[in-house]
Order: C-alpha cells, then sequence, then structure tokens
C-alpha cells in the first residue's frame, strides 16, 4: 500500500518567501491595469470633446462675457432650425437666431444682382467653414444692442480674440457693419 498521511490542521504549509512576495506584486497590478487604462482614456476623451487645449495668450471667455461655442454647422434648409447658417451674417444656434453684429454680406434672399447672389453664396459657405474648423466665442454686441428690429440676436463671433467678421471683411466677403446696407452690384 502506499505511504499514509495524517492530516494535522495547525500546520500550514507556507509558500517560499520570493513567491509571496511576487504574488502580491501581481495582485496589486491587477488593481491598476484598469486605472492604468482608464486615465490616459478619460483625459484623451476630454480634451476631445473641449476642442482642445486653449491658446496661451488667448483671453478668458468669461472674463468678457462671452460664451464659448463648438457645434456643427451647416446650410440651414426647411422651416426648423436649430444649428445651422442661414447666409453670411445670420446663423441659429440652438435655436436662436444670430445677427453677426460686426459686419454686413451680400444677400442670397434677394440679391439685386447675380454678382451679390455670388458672393453671398461664397460668403455663407466660407461661414460654415469657419464656424466648424474650431470653437469660437459668442460675444455681446460692442454696441450695446441685445437685438435688432427683426428680433435676431446681436452678437460678435470670435476666435482666438480675432473676428470671425473681420476675417470675412479681409476675405472681401463682407463690409464692416456701418449701419445700413451697401451696394454689392458696382
Amino acid at each position: 500500500m502506499g505511504t499514509i498521511h495524517r492530516f494535522d490542521p495547525g500546520r500550514r504549509r507556507r509558500a517560499p518567501a520570493r513567491h509571496a512576495a511576487a504574488t502580491g506584486w501581481r495582485e496589486a497590478a491587477r488593481g491598476l491595469g484598469p486605472i492604468l487604462f482608464a486615465l490616459p482614456l478619460a483625459a484623451f476623451t476630454a480634451v476631445w470633446f473641449l476642442g482642445g487645449f486653449p491658446p496661451a495668450d488667448a483671453a478668458s471667455p468669461e472674463a468678457s462675457g462671452a460664451d464659448t461655442v463648438r457645434k456643427h454647422f451647416a446650410r440651414c434648409a426647411g422651416p426648423v432650425r436649430i444649428t445651422c447658417v442661414v447666409d453670411g451674417d445670420t446663423i441659429w444656434l440652438e435655436g436662436d437666431k444670430i445677427r453677426i453684429a460686426d459686419i454686413d454680406t451680400p444677400e442670397i434672399s434677394q440679391p439685386r444682382c447675380a454678382r451679390e447672389e455670388r458672393l453671398g453664396q461664397q460668403a455663407t459657405e466660407r461661414l460654415i467653414v469657419l464656424l466648424n474648423g474650431a470653437p469660437f466665442e459668442l460675444r455681446p454686441n460692442p454696441d450695446g444692442r441685445d437685438a435688432d428690429r427683426y428680433g435676431r440676436k446681436l452678437r460678435v463671433l470670435a476666435r482666438g480674440g480675432e473676428s470671425i467678421g473681420g476675417m470675412l471683411v479681409a476675405e472681401g466677403l463682407a463690409h464692416r457693419w456701418g449701419g445700413g446696407r451697401r451696394s454689392w452690384c458696382g
């Protein structure tokens, strides 16, 4: 027959010291795995959804009373307008109709000539590209008026301290707002 071993409940077999230390390290590392995976993922996600880190020299939107906006804009179509671009100086943002206060662009709904319609279409498309390019600030109208006679909110759109309307002016697609419409047909 074989050897009979006596059972002694008071006697336990212990692992060698080096094995116990390795096992403890593995147990501790096992708990760190999800954390080491989740932290960089959370940081990347936060930067992605917040639109990246702000430029170091950019003025604080909170200090200027501005709201920072990051939305996807397309050309407005149909009767329901939530967030879209009407033309080169009018947008809808989350159901609010906003007139860009510091510029005037050519009309596309009732142009006076073919040149005005062509420039109006270009201004509209360029504004869509600029708004979708990166987050921008929605600033109060510098002259203090909150809305125009048509009920549109008057705001200045800016990125990095520069007016988006000013970008359209520099490209020949808008005029600085001077209180009335200028001709685009001359």
